[in-house]
């Protein structure tokens, strides 16, 4: 999610009168909110990345790891961040921890202390990465969906179903727009089998094709593609 961030996104930071990027929940280690800040350190040379964690003890530790751009405070979805506005928080794995009534409320808290053109990006993936899903949000509301997996992690495109954000994960079901978008996935990737023979990453932009064609609204193109990645809009699987 941090080339997405850095690639089509990229421009959100370039732009931003402050360049403050937040990783909201960054857990026991924080080795998530170091990475992105050297990703996105190339993007932006003065990037300013704060770690944010609800544990004393979390924040204590990753304190030795703070530089210039980087730094980490306590604090939850409320941004402690003295009056400032982001221009990106991301949250993975954190809203997955929390029922489904309550991920709207939290949505809302981080959309108002955006800046203008600022976007909350709520994802979920398992433990190594190799399956993600994320939500990208901006001060209006959800814009997208996205899915990245990593070739030869899957069997199918709905084994990432188990990852799918909280505001989708109970609506893999029948009669739900992202349980059809997960079939017609999987339909698609099943009739481009015989493009296996070039390898997975030529399977899947012949997925992505055919999803196109059939009338999926994907917001991104074969650059993202060949990464293992798709964007769809909100619309298209936003819960019934």
């Amino acid at each position: 999610m941090d080339r997405w961030l850095a690639g089509p996104q990229g421009w959100r930071l370039r732009r931003a009168a402050d360049p403050l990027i937040i990783d909201l929940g960054y857990g026991a280690a924080p080795t998530t909110a170091v990475e992105l800040h050297a990703r996105l350190g190339r993007v932006r040379r003065d990037v300013d990345v704060v770690g944010i964690e609800i544990d004393p003890a979390r924040v204590r530790s990753a304190k030795p790891l703070e530089r210039e751009g980087l730094s980490f405070r306590q604090g939850g979805f409320e941004l402690p961040v003295e009056g400032r506005r982001p221009v990106m928080v991301r949250a993975f794995n954190v809203l997955r921890q929390y029922s489904e009534d309550e991920y709207e409320a939290h949505w809302d808290m981080v959309r108002s202390r955006l800046a203008v053109g600022g976007i909350f990006v709520d994802g979920t993936c398992d433990e190594i990465g190799r399956r993600a899903t994320w939500v990208e949000l901006d001060p209006h509301g959800p814009l997208s969906l996205s899915i990245s997996l990593r070739f030869g992690a899957f069997t199918l495109p709905s084994d990432v179903a188990e990852r799918l954000p909280k505001a989708l994960i109970h609506r893999n079901v029948p009669g739900e727009k992202v349980h059809a978008l997960l079939q017609a996935m999987d339909t698609a990737w099943i009739q481009a089998a015989p493009q296996a023979s070039y390898g997975n990453r030529q399977r899947w932009l012949a997925m992505c094709t055919a999803l196109r064609a059939s009338g999926w609204p994907l917001l991104n193109g074969p650059a993202r593609w060949r990464l293992g990645e798709i964007t769809v809009a909100w619309d298209a699987v936003a819960p019934g």
